[in-house]
């Protein structure tokens, strides 16, 4: 395969993923993103500043997630990292509820996956931490992980 054919293909899959977006273009869709997104940004157990407005950048220009404004999107993932900073414990249990109202969707836990596994992969190491986590998420999705390689 070609580099353009790639780079095509990639392109195609992003295109697809923007459409499936626009169909759960909601609040608890967004919210269960921006859940697993913030989990595993603090799947190792912290997130420095640089990391933070590395995924906020990431989140803001991932195009499946521009049928959401901006604002939208980086007060939900802020809020989530918020919440996961001060009480872990608590933080978690009201990510994995936002995570689990899109279980028995399966298009709209698929595309949550999608969108997780691309950001735990968006500095280039997809570690054991970002993919433990990745699993958990399937599993509140009632997906299996196994299908996503995790």
């Amino acid at each position: 395969m070609s580099l353009s054919d790639l780079m095509s293909n990639l392109k195609d899959k992003v295109g697809e993923l923007k459409s499936e977006a626009l169909k759960f273009k909601n609040k608890n869709f967004l919210n269960a993103a921006m859940a697993g997104s913030a989990l595993l940004a603090l799947a190792d157990g912290e997130i420095t500043p640089d990391e933070k407005k590395k995924m906020l950048k990431f989140i803001g220009n991932y195009e499946p997630l521009t049928v959401f404004k901006t604002t939208e999107i980086i007060t939900a993932f802020g809020d989530f990292v918020t919440q996961l900073e001060f009480d872990h414990d608590l933080g978690e249990a009201t990510a994995f509820e936002a995570i689990g109202k899109m279980k028995g969707n399966e298009q709209a836990a698929r595309l949550i996956m999608r969108l997780v596994i691309a950001i735990g992969a968006a500095d280039g190491d997809f570690d054991d931490y970002e993919k433990t986590m990745a699993r958990r998420i399937a599993n509140e999705l009632g997906l299996s992980a196994a299908e996503f390689e995790l």
